[in-house]
């Protein structure tokens, strides 16, 4: 049997609204709620369910896409100027990309202080 991971429990403080940001940020649908769950499917195998019920920890995700989405996202961030963006941890959220590995990264702070992480190329 191989190992997948299935999903994860992102904590929010409006699950709906948290749900909708990495939607949105990623081009993918919201799903129907599930139990207290609003799940965002980010690809056959993997959903995130955000969670309003407890208290927000922000945390760090990491997602590696291709080219084409990489496009969509920076786009989408350029459109947004209330997103927070940037290059990377040392750099801040100085509305930058960067080049590690290779290829074209990112980092998206949420509303709720999680940070997604986005990369064309493993650094």
């Amino acid at each position: 049997m191989s190992i997948v991971l299935n999903h994860l429990i992102v904590p929010a403080a409006d699950k709906t609204a948290a749900a909708t940001f990495l939607a949105d940020l990623l081009g993918l649908p919201v799903s129907e709620p599930s139990g207290p769950f609003v799940p965002v499917r980010v690809n056959d195998d993997l959903a995130f369910d955000f969670d309003d019920r407890h208290q927000v920890q922000p945390g760090h995700y990491a997602f590696l896409i291709d080219d084409d989405t990489f496009d969509a996202v920076l786009c989408r961030l350029q459109e947004s100027p209330s997103i927070s963006y940037g290059s990377g941890p040392g750099h801040g959220w100085d509305s930058r990309i960067n080049h590690l590995g290779g290829g074209r990264g990112v980092y998206v702070r949420d509303p709720n202080g999680h940070s997604y992480e986005l990369f064309t190329a493993v650094p």
